[in-house]
């Protein structure tokens, strides 16, 4: 039977990664009940993943950046009244409740084994449901051994394992394994390479595909943003420290094996991302980490009606005023889904909204004149001019489809290969991702074109530039069992 709440909670924050802890908690703080919900069992979100209990981690702090700042919210979120943590709960969407109330479906329980819906009702709503990763495929991407660069990164800091390796103890003897490549772009590659180095793996090379002066194009983002910079040089030293070579304007484009990877192919790019002839260089590796930047998870917000923006990096984001209130009165943002800017900077906006909010639900006019609000919409500007930069300078190039060889899989759940897709845009007409998903079914799998939006929107564009795929407003945000569907009340008869 549907497990429903009576009395609304003040505030849901979606999501209990940094942006939606940090909400949740200053909300708190401020007189508001709160419902904390979250697909994981712990708080932290893909940035402060926590190992197992079980694994007795002796530092699971030392995996982390900015750990210290994690550990104070968790303090507060444990020991401060009004937050109710829903641990296990995948919220599926959101509708307007009764009252000027928000109604929250979450499925909570083991995945196919006794799961049940459940309804969160709220008088505001906090989305803070972060950001997943962008893949652009390539020959040999489906091999076993290529995990995605954050991927990477969770099983290392969740599980203590490393790709194509296992667990680091477990290493003695296996002199010829244990090499893994890193590859793709965006700042994230610098922090896996040095987690894995750190964790005892051999990284044989950072394989950026921008170049990193592009940054040099933004000299007032960089100067006002210094820690950006202090991540930077801790992160090259530790490569350095280890060996790890960088080839910045090169990318992955070919991976190589016989039921797993044994080597890759690294190319030389020109400033539109086309491999350069003559430039291939073999690799040989166990693993492969690749990711191409992040893209925010904002399906359900979408669904709700929020306004979204293309950022730099061709990905889309929500559109947020100055108090990270989105498009849609009642419904706030922060963190990935405004726009791919860090853990930092989603603790910030975390902070900011939950003001806004508290101020809104206790009649005040607004937040505008506290001190305190408006130093986070300072570092918030300034955090997020930095993020601006970082996303244009590891924006894809349009030539980077030239990887593909025509039976390469782009969707990997129906297996539909670059070659199908480019029949149904040159034959069939197709000009746009949705097309292409009803001529083709790329898209339709598990994942709903969270692992292959990108590709096949850029595809589909016939090598214009890279569009950002398009914000779908979707009844379902997460896979929903049709029993659990079977339980929920039934509509008013009076009502279509």
């Amino acid at each position: 039977m549907p497990v429903s709440v009576s009395e609304p909670y003040d505030l849901a924050v979606i999501g209990a990664g940094p942006a939606g802890l940090a909400g949740a908690v200053t909300a708190a703080e401020h007189g508001l009940t709160v419902a904390l919900l979250d697909a994981s069992d712990q708080v932290g979100g893909q940035f402060y993943r926590t190992p197992d209990p079980e694994l007795r981690a002796a530092r699971p702090e030392a995996l982390h950046h900015d750990w210290a700042a994690f550990a104070d919210l968790r303090a507060r979120q444990r020991s401060g009244n009004g937050i109710t943590h829903l641990a296990g709960h995948r919220v599926w969407t959101v509708t307007r409740g009764g009252g000027g109330t928000w109604a929250v479906h979450a499925v909570t329980g083991a995945d196919g084994a006794g799961e049940r819906p459940v309804c969160v009702p709220a008088r505001a709503l906090l989305v803070a449901t972060g950001s997943y990763e962008r893949q652009l495929p390539f020959p040999g991407w489906t091999l076993p051994g290529v995990v995605g660069a954050g991927g990477a990164q969770a099983m290392l800091k969740s599980g203590l394992v490393l790709p194509g390796i296992g667990a680091p103890s477990a290493r003695a003897g296996r002199r010829a394994r244990g090499r893994i490549v890193v590859a793709g772009s965006g700042p994230l590659l610098l922090a896996v390479a040095s987690s894995l180095a750190a964790a005892g793996a051999k990284v044989p090379a950072v394989v950026e595909a921008a170049g990193y002066l592009r940054y040099a194009r933004h000299p007032r983002a960089l100067a006002s943003n210094a820690h950006k910079m202090v991540e930077a040089v801790v992160h090259g030293s530790a490569l350095l420290r280890h060996g790890v070579r960088l080839r910045a304007r090169s990318a992955v484009t070919a991976v190589h094996g016989t039921g797993r990877v044994e080597a890759v192919t690294v190319s030389r790019l020109d400033r539109d991302w086309r491999p350069v002839p003559g430039t291939d260089r073999r690799i040989a590796c166990d693993a492969l980490a690749v990711g191409h930047g992040l893209t925010p998870q904002i399906e359900l917000a979408v669904t709700l009606g929020c306004a979204t923006r293309t950022t730099a990096d061709g990905t889309s984001a929500l559109v947020l005023d100055g108090f990270q209130e989105t498009s849609v009165p009642g419904v706030w943002a922060a963190g990935e889904t405004g726009g791919v800017g860090g853990a930092r900077l989603a603790r910030v906006e975390g902070e900011l909204a939950a003001i806004a909010i508290a101020a809104r639900l206790g009649g005040r006019p607004g937040p505008a004149g506290s001190g305190r609000v408006a130093r986070l919409r300072r570092v918030r500007s300034r955090m997020r001019s930095f993020a601006d930069a970082m996303a244009a300078a590891h924006a894809p190039g349009s030539g980077w489809p030239t990887w593909l060889a025509g039976d390469t899989d782009v969707c990997r759940c129906e297996e539909v290969t670059a070659g199908t897709i480019r029949e149904a845009v040159d034959d069939l007409g197709a000009r746009d991702a949705r097309t292409v998903k009803l001529l083709t079914r790329a898209g339709m799998g598990w994942c709903q074109g969270r692992m292959c939006g990108s590709a096949v929107s850029c595809l589909a564009a016939a090598g214009g530039a890279a569009p950002a795929p398009p914000g779908e407003r979707r009844p379902f945000a997460e896979p929903v069992p049709l029993g659990v569907l079977a339980s929920l009340d039934p509509p008013d008869e009076d009502r279509p």
